[in-house]
């Protein structure tokens, strides 16, 4: 079993945003941590718009790691909340303050409101792939087969 990485976060504004936790996991065996909103006032989200809610944090990971920002279930199932770029990356030399973009796939406005869990970030170690250019690539069973190719 290898160690966890280690994240460092930084409170922004205390003062301010002392009332809203900082991501956390909820259980035990959580494999993402709850972020909550650090609204100013309730916002109100129409269906169909975007909107980029605050954190009230910034953090710094390691290199070699990367923050997934996804929807929350219950938000998605009950009210149609998403993320509209899920899973949104957070870079490990990102070091401005966490925002997630929510879009309201459901029929309804939907209100959120200071401190409400939001969306979830699991962190994953990541790659740098190095490129290599060729004049052809190996054959498989699938080769040219688009979508739904596999299904039979």
């Amino acid at each position: 079993m290898t160690t966890s990485p280690r994240i460092d976060l930084l409170r922004l504004d205390p003062a301010k945003n002392k009332d809203i936790p900082l991501p956390r996991y909820m259980t035990a065996q959580s494999a993402g941590m709850d972020i909550c909103a650090a609204l100013e006032k309730d916002l109100v989200l129409a269906p169909g718009s975007i909107c980029l809610v605050p954190t009230g944090f910034a953090m710094a990971l390691p290199r070699g790691f990367e923050a997934q920002i996804r929807p929350r279930s219950g938000l998605a199932v009950k009210h149609g909340i998403g993320i509209v770029n899920a899973p949104g990356t957070v870079d490990a030399d990102y070091r401005g303050e966490v925002k997630i973009a929510l879009i309201n796939l459901g029929r309804a406005p939907v209100t959120l409101k200071r401190g409400d869990r939001i969306a979830q970030m699991v962190i994953q170690q990541v790659y740098q792939a190095r490129i290599n250019v060729v004049e052809q690539l190996d054959d498989t069973d699938r080769s040219l087969g688009g979508f739904g190719h596999t299904g039979r």
